[in-house]
């Protein structure tokens, strides 16, 4: 079917040869510092030469090379009942090809990129008030189950971090919420690394095997630059023994922990990128991975990190490289920036989501942050929810075939008529254009009968309103129920 439909390209095929020739030179002859003893076994035996004494581990090309011929191009995602919920990656031919048959077969189908919220907040922020407070377990439920109705979201991240449970207990209690109050996929972030292992056991004990049908996905960050860090070396070798994908994303600030030019940034992340992808497949070939980077910037004067519009530059270059790897991805979410519900926040969820559509992002896990990543705001999550909806129709583009083109209206109409009441008007009404959940379509007129409404007082409004309405799964009680049992039980064994 012939389809008009935009799309977003940053390199070309030099650019693309020239970072990764840039990439494995930097692997090969700077290396990267593996704090692991163990991870530093692991890649000496396979490169069959020891570590240096200061730890620095040099990767050869030809071991990226291997790496990059074993990982799986595409990594399949299941909802915690078993269905299928979506597809990251499909660079090979023949995932290639079935794309294209079902774009034939659903020409409206979704675009690739995919959207969750998240991540790790310390603080909740108040959708009528924007006041803040201390993460707290109630707020984990509650998000979860904002997530779980919001139909542009394709899964759910760690939302924040339970701050009024024991500390030791927060990873347990935090899972226990995501899993009773959401069926979508998960993307779990453990703070404490000595839980690890507790977590995924909560998960098994509540939901059965994970590995043939993968509905949670675990989410590492090595340190930038070049640092493969004990606790991440460790979680991966877990996950991966336990049969699971997981997301491998490095966050850089440019100008700080990454070189001041977007170039070298890219290149730097795209090396760190490489070197994680090279230690899961030698730890076990086809170990499933999806690779992606956190681009942002360093604030010299307030000594903080924010996101540019060169973030999300690097962003669609660094997923372009993944393409190219014929490798999954995840990226950034346009999230982190404003101070609650307002413009800031506004122009960078339009900025990141609309790219993403457009661009070869896969997975964009953690939608909702903003005042520095600090505070999660489920008003922003709510309007990012339209924002993604209506990126996702104008990347879905248009057909342009004999039937939309509707020369036969045309000719009936004729010179001087109208189209509101012929048989295309009445097919196609109800889908030709977006509406809103939170806005009406005012006229001038209507928009001064109301008052002169506020569009983010009627945002705030919507968001409460659907807070007070959200409801938990069916299974929740009964899941609940053996967690805190499950927990009960580890805290006395301990």
């Amino acid at each position: 079917m012939n389809v008009i439909r935009p799309q977003i390209t940053v390199l070309n095929s030099e650019q693309i040869a020239q970072i990764h020739e840039s990439s494995l030179q930097i692997l090969s002859d700077v290396g990267v510092r593996v704090d692991s003893e163990g991870a530093r076994r692991i890649f000496a035996r396979a490169i069959g030469r020891p570590v240096d004494d200061d730890g620095y581990v040099r990767i050869p090309p030809e071991w990226v090379a291997r790496a990059l011929s074993t990982a799986p191009s595409a990594i399949d995602v299941y909802d915690r009942r078993g269905d299928h919920a979506f597809r990251l990656g499909g660079g090979d031919e023949q995932v290639q090809t079935q794309l294209q048959a079902q774009l034939q077969a659903q020409p409206q189908a979704q675009p690739q990129a995919r959207f969750g919220i998240g991540v790790t907040a310390l603080y909740y922020q108040d959708p009528e008030t924007d006041d803040v407070t201390p993460f707290a377990r109630r707020h984990m439920a509650q998000m979860v189950r904002l997530g779980n109705v919001l139909d542009s979201f394709d899964l759910i991240s760690t939302v924040g971090i339970v701050q009024d449970v024991p500390p030791e207990w927060s990873d347990l209690y935090a899972t226990l919420e995501m899993v009773a109050n959401t069926v979508k996929p998960l993307s779990i972030l453990i703070s404490d690394e000595e839980r690890f292992s507790d977590v995924l056991d909560l998960i098994v004990h509540l939901h059965g095997d994970l590995a043939s049908r993968p509905f949670v996905i675990p989410y590492f960050n090595p340190i930038t630059p070049l640092v493969m860090n004990e606790g991440t070396t460790d979680k991966m070798r877990t996950t991966i023994e336990r049969g699971l994908p997981f997301m491998y994303s490095n966050y850089g600030m440019v100008g700080a922990t990454t070189p001041i030019t977007p170039a070298s940034t890219l290149v730097l992340l795209n090396a760190e990128l490489l070197a994680g992808l090279t230690f899961s497949q030698i730890v076990q070939e086809g170990a499933p991975v999806i690779l992606g980077c956190l681009p942002a910037f360093f604030d010299m004067q307030g000594m903080g990190s924010f996101y540019d519009a060169q973030s999300y530059l690097i962003n669609l270059a660094c997923a372009e490289m993944m393409a190219h790897y014929q490798l999954p991805h995840c990226g950034a979410s346009g999230s982190g920036m404003g101070w609650g519900a307002d413009l800031i926040a506004g122009g960078h969820q339009w900025m990141n989501h609309l790219t993403s559509c457009m661009g070869k992002i896969g997975l964009a896990p953690f939608v909702g942050d903003n005042l520095d990543s600090k505070a999660f705001s489920p008003a922003v999550v709510i309007y990012a929810n339209e924002v993604i909806a209506q990126a996702r129709r104008l990347a879905r583009g248009f057909p342009l075939d004999e039937a939309s083109i509707a020369l036969c209206e045309i000719e009936q109409a004729g010179p001087g008529g109208n189209y509101l009441t012929s048989d295309l008007t009445f097919e196609r009404f109800r889908d030709a254009y977006f509406r809103s959940d939170i806005w009406p379509n005012l006229t001038f007129e209507e928009w001064q009968e109301q008052g002169h409404p506020q569009p983010t007082r009627l945002l705030r409004r919507y968001a409460c309103e659907l807070l007070d309405r959200l409801a938990p799964p069916e299974d929740h009680a009964d899941l609940m129920a053996r967690g805190e049992s499950f927990i009960a039980r580890l805290s006395t064994s301990i």
